[in-house]
């Protein structure tokens, strides 16, 4: 059984479909934020800011578990949210 479950995620507001959407949304600011951070990681490598390794500078949150994974955790903890549109370019939000 798939945990948490599609009810759990939609509040039954929400279809399958309409959750993949969403989940995709999240695990691409997901994906977006880890860049970000392991650019500004090597950032500091690279100017000899810090001695530590590139990895011990990366949150571990994004290094242990895959953006899907967390976008659904997301979901699951009300940190992103699902809505209705009323305009096409305002889908989903992240809180």
């Amino acid at each position: 059984m798939i945990y948490p479950t599609i009810a759990e995620l939609t509040h039954g507001k929400f279809n399958r479909y309409e959750l993949v959407v969403a989940v995709a949304k999240c695990a691409r600011m997901v994906t977006d934020e880890y860049v970000e951070q392991r650019n500004e990681a090597q950032r500091m490598i690279d100017n000899r800011e810090t001695d530590r390794p590139l990895s011990a500078l990366i949150s571990r949150d994004y290094q242990d578990e895959k953006a899907v994974k967390i976008a659904i955790r997301r979901l699951k903890e009300g940190r992103y949210i699902m809505h209705h549109p009323v305009h096409e370019d305002d889908d989903y939000s992240e809180q």
